[in-house]
């Protein structure tokens, strides 16, 4: 598998709400909430799709680039498994602000244990440095015990409970990173996968 992160456009709406639901099911966003976020000059979201799947056939009115447009593959634009949407992840990072929000962060289950959550983390903290961001808060879920072991492992810190926050009563715990300044290593994921990053 081959996973490329980039910028969200509104094209990948669909894609995201499906993901969004299926991964939240109770609390997923409304679909007009989602568009806002986008749509946002203070937001910065990112998607992970299959790379390789992606360069066989892309969308008539979005070819991959350095693709020929040719291809034996037939696409239907109402098939729902299009566009290939591993994850998704968003940053709130209002402009003169040092202080940002991780707003969101999913990943298929298909996709799950090759390190592209943390992928999307780094990358949205990457952001968030350049962005002049010093401090960066997220809420997660208390019964996410995978989640908060990632975002433990990232340097967040818990700094609060909110009673009652998500449906059914689960609480949320509020965390906070102090932005770490950048860290030169090389890209990679594990078992064989690329994760390569986010184009501007």
């Amino acid at each position: 598998m081959s996973v490329f992160m980039r910028r969200a456009r509104l094209t990948d709406l669909e894609a995201i709400m499906r993901l969004e639901r299926a991964t939240f099911t109770d609390d997923a966003w409304p679909e007009d909430a989602m568009r806002r976020e986008l749509e946002s000059p203070h937001g910065y979201y990112l998607v992970a799709v299959d790379d390789e799947l992606a360069s066989r056939q892309a969308p008539a009115d979005e070819p991959a680039a350095g693709d020929d447009v040719s291809s034996d593959l037939e696409h239907d634009a109402a098939d729902a498994a299009w566009p290939p949407l591993l994850g998704y992840a968003g940053l709130l990072a209002p402009s003169g602000s040092d202080q940002g929000d991780i707003q969101t962060i999913a990943v298929d289950p298909a996709a799950r244990g090759i390190g592209l959550g943390r992928g999307l983390m780094h990358a949205l903290i990457t952001e968030s440095r350049r962005r002049g961001i010093a401090q960066l808060f997220l809420e997660v879920r208390a019964d996410n015990q995978i989640a908060r072991a990632l975002y433990e492992s990232l340097g967040f810190v818990e700094i609060g409970v909110r009673r009652g926050y998500y449906r059914h009563g689960v609480d949320a715990i509020m965390m906070q990173l102090a932005v770490p300044p950048a860290v030169t290593r090389p890209a990679g994921g594990v078992d064989g996968t690329t994760i390569r990053g986010a184009s501007r």
